[in-house]
């Protein structure tokens, strides 16, 4: 299994427009982030969390050819505004987009024309799988435990496969819920920034307290903001087994 992490920045990117901080102007490519995306691939099975604003030069960097369906974490524009552009994904047939009911709604909301009757030619051939917290679900070969997460006031979703769990936007989650995370051998949680604390966003520090319950073997911080500081500096002060993760990395599960 194999999770290519295709944007790990927060709802503006880095650079974000007008700044001029030492991160903004710098010239690693590791501190330029798109908006926060992944793709899981497994055996015969490629998944794609989240569709936001950068989607498109997301796939054309990554040169993904083929999508089997598309895990939503949440309702918001930076993680699903991006759908319109699957298009090319769904040619060859009708592609899944498993998301919670809020999410649902929103995706009807923002692109109506993909679930009329008679369709306009050529919109994505999409459909929305209902997701519910307390079920879990395969898609190809992949086992799917979706977990509830909360973003401020709202729950939104997480996600484990077998070893690995992918959490971002989340300020909370409930001890029943972080019962479903034990076992996890690698785990990908947000951490917006070092610790000015944020109302719908954990910082690192609060995001060490949940690696401390979880004991993973390996973590990876993403949607990180400008704030987080240079990422060829910050990942030296992290303990080992810990790293900030940047567009394009992949891991092996």
């Amino acid at each position: 299994m194999k999770l290519t992490f295709l944007g790990t920045g927060t709802s503006t990117g880095v650079p974000e427009i007008g700044c001029k901080c030492e991160v903004c102007t710098s010239s690693d490519p590791r501190d330029v982030r798109l908006r926060c995306s992944a793709l899981l691939e497994a055996g015969d099975t490629t998944i794609l969390i989240d569709c936001g604003p950068d989607f498109r030069l997301q796939m054309l960097r990554a040169d993904v050819s083929r999508i089997d369906a598309v895990l939503m974490t949440h309702k918001h524009y930076d993680h699903l505004v991006g759908i319109d552009d699957l298009r090319p994904y769904t040619r060859a047939g009708e592609l899944p987009i498993y998301a919670d009911r809020e999410t649902e709604m929103q995706i009807h909301s923002m692109f109506p024309y993909c679930f009329y009757k008679v369709k306009y030619p050529g919109v994505a051939n999409i459909s929305v799988v209902p997701v519910d917290h307390s079920t879990p679900f395969k898609v190809g070969s992949v086992d799917v435990m979706p977990i509830r997460v909360f973003h401020g006031m709202m729950a939104i979703t997480a996600f484990r496969f077998g070893n690995l769990a992918y959490i971002t936007d989340m300020s909370y989650i409930e001890p029943s819920e972080l019962e479903k995370l034990h076992g996890v051998e690698v785990l990908v949680i947000n951490a917006l920034r070092f610790s000015k604390p944020h109302k719908t966003h954990q910082t690192v520090l609060e995001a060490f307290d949940i690696i401390k319950k979880i004991k993973p073997r390996e973590v990876y911080f993403t949607h990180l903001m400008h704030h987080i500081g240079l990422h060829a500096k910050f990942e030296k002060c992290l303990p080992p087994g810990v790293h900030l993760a940047y567009d394009g990395l992949e891991v092996e599960i």
